[in-house]
Formats: structure tokens, sequence, C-alpha cells
């Protein structure tokens, strides 16, 4: 059943953080809308995702109202089909990510800033299961650059995540605990090389981790 997207969408402001330049107003969302946002995963399937081999990734499935990313030889991960569709920024991401197993990231969300080719990416968990921070800022990745911090994430525990972006920051929770806010006007931002640019300009990826992710929806809000 198609649904528009609520109004209040088309009227947030698409400022790119490093031009200026307005984008193009975006065409109404056929994804399920709620009163606080857009369900990207509702939990019954990936009708909107397609999953992407970078080169002995693992499956993606939904179980338990799940969607389980399968730990790989390398990055696994899906995408997400109708980024054209939803802001570019003044928008926040809320959803729940465990590491069922595995050693590394369990939740690597790219997302577009103020561009569909301009992305960066939320890695949660990464660098042996270490570090969480946003790759990249001045071509500097998550273990590099002032976002970086190193902490433990336990595996079989839910993780509520919330990442904000505005044309003039990053900001990024982990149950409600401010962990990046990060200043991005006039600095370059872009995925980091490698694999992961094949997931552009939306998606989750895990590295040689299975992961389990649920409750995802995309919020406009008011620009500054």
């Amino acid at each position: 059943m198609k649904v528009l997207l609520a109004p209040i969408l088309s009227a947030v402001a698409m400022l790119a953080p490093m031009t200026g330049k307005a984008e193009p107003a975006p065409v109404p969302s056929t994804a399920p809308a709620t009163d606080k946002g857009v369900v990207l995963f509702d939990g019954k399937n990936l009708d909107n995702w397609k999953a992407y081999d970078a080169g002995g990734s693992g499956e993606i499935a939904v179980k338990d109202g799940q969607m389980i990313i399968g730990s790989g030889e390398s990055i696994t991960g899906t995408i997400y089909q109708k980024t054209k569709d939803l802001p570019l920024t003044n928008y926040e991401i809320t959803l729940e990510a465990q590491r069922v197993e595995g050693i590394d990231f369990f939740c690597g969300l790219t997302f577009p800033v103020g561009s569909l080719k301009t992305c960066a990416t939320l890695v949660v968990g990464g660098w042996s299961g270490s570090v969480t921070g946003i790759s990249s800022i001045d071509g500097l990745d998550a273990s590099e650059n002032s976002t970086g911090h190193f902490r433990k994430l336990e595996d079989k525990k839910w993780y509520r995540i919330k990442l904000r972006v505005t044309p003039e920051s990053l900001t990024a929770w982990i149950n409600d605990e401010k962990m990046i806010d990060v200043d991005i006007a006039g600095k370059k931002i872009g995925v980091r090389p490698g694999p992961i640019e094949d997931y552009q300009p939306l998606s989750f990826t895990t590295y040689q981790t299975t992961a389990a992710i649920k409750n995802v929806v995309l919020t406009p809000i008011a620009p500054k």
C-alpha cells in the first residue's frame, strides 16, 4: 500500500554543506510514514532495500522483526533504494542495533550529507570492536579524526542509535549519550575509500560481523 509522506518533508531545506546550493525538492515518498517520520525498515520485509555483494559478503534476511546482516569475508550490507525521496539534510535517523557475533563494526550507517554524491558513514564498534565515529572528514576516518571514541561495545546487547544531519554539523547518540558533535562547515565530507563506496548513499553494513537492526526511522527536522 502506498502512503504519501507528510507535507513537512517537501518543505525541509535541502542545503548542501559544502556548496550552499539548494538541492531539488524531493518527490513524495512511498515509504510508510508515521507521525514521527518515515519508517525505513518495517520489520516485515526488505522491499525497499537491496543487498550488494562486495565479494564474499554474507546474507541479508528478516527474522523476528529484525534485519539480520550476516557475517562475510569482508563487508556485508544492504542499500536503501528510495533515498531520492528523502531529505538529504536536516534529518535524524533512529534505530536499534546489536552485534550478534563477530569482531568488528555491527552498524555502518552510510548516509547523505546535503547531496546524494556527498556521503559519510557512522561506524559503531569498528577497528576490532573498539571505535565509534564518522568516516571520513577531511580525508581522515573515524579512527583518525576528532569524532572517534574508543569504547568496547558488548555482544548481544541492543544499542539505541540516533544520527542527526544538518548543513552545519553531524551529531550522534548511543543510548542517549551524545558521542559525536562535529562542525562540518567548510570541511570535506566523504566515505572511506574502498568497498564502502559501493554502498552509497544510504545503507547498513558490517565487517566480518553478524548484526541485528530494527526500528529504523528517518525524521525530518526544522532547519535553523
